[in-house]
């Protein structure tokens, strides 16, 4: 039904006729792909940042003015813009100039690597960052007597790949006041050496133990990561992003406002519902650039970080079944809450348990006519039990998940939950079979903000490790079309903005990328190697390879 409504949709926006007057820009000679298919038109015409007309090259040749653009892209292949529907922006952008420890694969690099970086900033200056991923070495967490010795002058909170764990060093934790005696917390985690001495591990509620004690970042700091998060953006083709936030983003966004060269939706935190419904009553929910009105919130942590609620226990952990982040009585206040001050929801779930407690939430407390409409999303539904995912389907939620984290996580996952649990994790086949809608993204800088990597992980599924060529769960791999679609229109419509964005339509926004492959006709473990060769966001360039 929903590739019917696309077709039909697009056969009736795209028979306008020619614009009357000039436009600002026209594009020759492309493959043009939209919502599923390849248009037969092969030009577009562009006036004041939205699309006019689609056409053959010789009429609209026929329109363009002195002061017309020409792009001829010579037989390239246009999309719209990809959408990355979960990041977490400002963090991505000042990861890029942080210690970079995503592919350290022994205790000795990542030492290094720390020791070295150190050498680089004054004193004092506190490590951040890092995005380590212990199951590369073996999957033994770091201790903070690793790198005391390599960082007596600068405190250390570095987190781990998926953001839900942090190794502090000693001097991180004395600025704390944390020492061995510090008490756990609900709904984190303090691990302990066998001395029942902290290791330095912080996990989710237990990070801003640490994280509360770092300096804020200076405005200069703010606005280079954000320009850096995204330049970085515009040259993987992404023209949009969810960003899940803070209200200190939003206020770094508008303040840069005339700079954005990516649209940005912005989410703030769940639980502080009330203050964004003020802040919505004084100031509305934005523009085509910059909008809010998204509450994110969290049920759990991460499989990674052995964090994510179960309603079993972890195959290699006897006995723990993870965690919910918050109580489920707290989550039920701020989810209905914000549902009723007309503002969007947006609930991490990764493990079973914590994805059922969600949709049972609004089930049990929304009418079927209302979830639909407030197109509730599940970000990163990664281990769902099998009945919830026909229960997604039916509640017309929106799974917005992150395909790089299947070929990532699938390189050591079994050994966590199983055999059985395997079955039904990263289930993309059997969301768009159940009739989801499904919306992709990367949750950047846990992965690559990289749609072409997304788009690849999603149909070949090849694990990092090399160890499943032909596909880790292949019943789950989905075709080039169904990923396009997750990572353009399934974006844009878990962001309200499917009238006007993630599709190439008269009227639409002019948000475009230009690729020098066609990503559905060549081989499929060919896609990662696709270039960006430019990137559009409201007709004009923000980003060119040459």
């Amino acid at each position: 039904m929903i590739r019917i409504y696309l077709f039909l949709l697009l056969i009736i926006t795209s028979c306008r006729e020619l614009p009357s007057t000039a436009p600002d820009l026209i594009i020759l000679h492309a493959h043009i792909w939209s919502d599923g298919m390849v248009l037969q038109a092969d030009a577009i015409s562009i006036t004041n940042g939205h699309i006019d007309s689609l056409g053959n090259s010789g009429d609209l040749l026929k329109i363009k003015a002195d002061h017309t653009q020409v792009i001829d892209v010579r037989g390239m292949f246009l999309y719209p813009g990809f959408i990355d529907s979960h990041v977490h922006f400002m963090d991505g952008g000042y990861n890029i100039s942080s210690v970079q420890l995503r592919d350290a694969s022994t205790k000795a690099e990542f030492i290094n690597r720390i020791k070295a970086f150190a050498l680089t900033i004054p004193k004092g200056q506190w490590i951040m960052g890092g995005d380590w991923n212990h199951e590369l070495w073996g999957g033994t967490l770091p201790e903070r007597n690793w790198i005391d010795s390599v960082t007596p002058d600068h405190p250390v909170s570095i987190n781990r790949l998926d953001g839900h764990m942090i190794l502090a060093n000693s001097l991180a934790m004395k600025l704390a006041g944390i020492n061995d005696q510090v008490k756990n917390i609900q709904g984190g985690e303090i691990p302990r050496d066998k001395k029942n001495q902290v290791i330095g591990i912080f996990k989710d509620n237990a990070v801003p133990l640490i994280n509360k004690v770092i300096p804020p970042l200076n405005i200069q700091k703010e606005d280079q990561s954000l320009q850096a998060a995204m330049l970085y953006a515009a040259s993987h083709g992404v023209t949009s992003v969810v960003n899940m936030g803070t209200f200190r983003d939003l206020e770094i966004f508008k303040r840069n406002k005339e700079k954005l060269i990516t649209r940005i939706y912005t989410a703030t935190p769940l639980a502080e519902w009330k203050t964004l419904e003020a802040y919505v009553k004084e100031n509305g929910k934005g523009d085509d650039t910059l909008h809010w009105g998204l509450l994110k919130g969290f049920m759990d942590g991460s499989l990674g970080s052995h964090t994510a609620a179960m309603f079993e226990d972890f195959t290699d952990k006897p006995g723990d079944k993870g965690l919910l982040v918050n109580p489920l009585d707290s989550m039920k206040m701020w989810i209905i809450g914000g549902h009723l001050a007309n503002l969007q929801i947006a609930v991490h779930a990764i493990g079973d348990r914590a994805i059922s407690d969600y949709m049972d939430i609004v089930e049990q407390n929304v009418s079927a006519t209302d979830i639909e409409s407030s197109r509730f999303r599940i970000e990163h539904f990664q281990h769902p039990d099998s009945k919830d995912i026909h229960r997604i389907a039916r509640l017309r939620m929106i799974p917005s998940m992150q395909p790089y984290h299947a070929i990532d996580d699938g390189c050591w996952a079994e050994k966590v939950i199983g055999p059985e649990r395997i079955k039904s994790t990263y289930a993309f086949h059997s969301i768009l079979k159940s009739r989801s809608y499904l919306a992709f993204g990367s949750d950047w800088p846990v992965a690559p903000a990289d749609p072409i990597l997304g788009i690849h992980a999603a149909v070949n599924r090849q694990t990092l490790d090399g160890k499943n060529p032909t596909g880790w769960i292949p019943e789950e791999k989905i075709s080039v079309n169904d990923a396009l679609l997750a990572y353009t229109h399934g974006g844009a419509y878990a962001s309200y903005v499917e009238k006007k964005a993630g599709s190439i339509r008269p009227g639409y926004l002019a948000d475009f990328v230009l690729l020098e492959n066609d990503l559905i006709t060549i081989p499929s473990d060919s896609i990662k190697y696709s270039k960006v060769l430019w990137t559009m966001m409201g007709g004009k360039k923000v980003y060119s390879l040459h």
